[in-house]
């Protein structure tokens, strides 16, 4: 009888994301099985559990997908599938905990694209700010960021000490030298992107992040991105179609452009797809498994766009 594949999708919340659910069918899994409230301590046994029923061959059509929104329990979730494993009872694992990795590789690879482009500037010559820096996808685009050379500063916009800790975790897990920053009122974000290169937006939906009287004083600005697609947009002036557009409001000095929340999620979007055929032995070479993080998703992000 011939097999069929199978993504276990293990999630430490409540419910697993319909997004990833209707991903996962889309790159070809032919079975989703979901796991909700996961613990850490859990994941051992349900690897073996995973690996050991469907011998050598059934392994290459199965598949791990971690979910959630704590980066830190994803990564360490996926260190513990790893392993887990025993040769040749080897599956291919994916860790995308709220989407985060795949939408921060998306918004840091669009904006580098736009600043090589516009500006012939690389990240590791540049300053960037990430506002609504310690949610799950504002940690992952700051230590994408940061790895990839730029001077990056999380932004949380109630307390400095929730951004250092968000930094400092980060930098001790990943080797990133991210720093923190609090900024409540338009003077203090103003301040901050005075001398910024980059600006990366990643706050709550339908909250005006940066007004165009804040934005005004970006002297130095040269792109700036927003995955906010729900009004009103995180930046002012930016277009949620917009990839490499003349950014409004900004000074005209800076010559500063901007990608928006579709573009950047048209690239997630293919992104996470590339990354889940991935996962699939029969569409890559080699019979190896692969485990895909952050790290990976920026790799695949550079060649999409």
């Amino acid at each position: 009888m011939k097999k069929r594949s199978i993504l276990h999708m293990f999630d430490p919340m409540p419910n697993n994301s319909p997004f990833d659910i209707n991903m996962a069918l889309d790159a070809g899994f032919d079975v989703l099985m979901p796991y909700c409230n996961v613990k850490l301590d859990s994941v051992n046994a349900l690897v073996q559990d995973a690996i050991f029923s469907r011998g050598p061959s059934g392994v290459k059509l199965t598949g791990i997908f971690i979910g959630g929104r704590d980066l830190k329990l994803a990564l360490d979730m996926l260190n513990t599938c790893k392993q887990a494993m025993v040769p040749p009872f080897e599956v291919s694992v994916f860790a995308d905990p709220s989407g985060a990795f795949t939408t921060a590789a998306a918004l840091v690879a669009c904006v580098e694209k736009e600043l090589k482009t516009k500006h012939s500037q690389e990240l590791k010559d540049c300053k960037a700010v990430v506002f609504g820096g310690t949610g799950p996808v504002g940690i992952a685009t700051g230590v994408i960021a940061s790895l990839a050379g730029a001077e990056t500063v999380l932004v949380d916009h109630l307390s400095v000490d929730a951004a250092d800790d968000a930094a400092n975790e980060y930098n001790r897990l990943l080797g990133s030298t991210l720093s923190g920053a609090c900024a409540r009122t338009n003077e203090e974000k103003s301040e901050l992107i005075s001398d910024s290169d980059i600006i990366f937006c990643t706050a709550k939906a339908g909250i005006q992040v940066l007004s165009s009287s804040v934005l005004a004083n970006a002297k130095h600005l040269k792109v700036a991105g927003d995955v906010n697609a729900v009004p009103p947009m995180g930046i002012e002036g930016l277009q949620v179609k917009d990839f490499g557009a003349p950014l409004l409001h900004a000074t005209t000095a800076s010559h500063a452009v901007g990608v928006g929340a579709l573009a950047i999620g048209n690239v997630k979007y293919q992104l996470q797809n590339r990354l889940l055929h991935l996962m699939q032995a029969e569409k890559r070479s080699g019979d190896k498994p692969v485990f895909l993080d952050f790290r990976d998703a920026f790799t695949k992000a550079r060649g999409l766009v």
